[in-house]
């Protein structure tokens, strides 16, 4: 199982939409994550610069990759692209993060 953590950014006066829509977050959605091998998946806000910072265990990098090509994970980051920083395809701007320290 590999441990992936990455940062991404949200607009401010955003903070209270973005948890509604994970609130919220769509059934196909979830399903489709867990399906691809993800787990433990988990995004942090740092409230002074609006970084997010997610977590998340991967146990088929290959099926996570292949997430893009889907059209209900399309359909979010369009959904999501108002309130954060996006790419011209409406992915997410995401910064992978190096792992310096582990304590299992």
């Amino acid at each position: 199982m590999q441990r992936v953590a990455f940062k991404m950014q949200l607009f401010k006066g955003f903070e209270e939409e973005y948890k509604k829509r994970h609130d919220e977050i769509w059934p196909e959605l979830q399903a489709l994550l867990i399906e691809s091998g993800i787990s433990e998946y988990s995004i942090f806000l740092d409230e002074t610069t609006n970084s997010l910072f997610g977590f998340m265990k991967v146990a088929d990098q290959e099926a996570v990759d292949k997430l893009p090509e889907k059209p209900v994970m399309q359909r979010w980051w369009k959904y999501m692209g108002d309130i954060m920083a996006s790419n011209p395809d409406n992915s997410p701007v995401s910064t992978p993060l190096k792992e310096v320290f582990y304590l299992p």
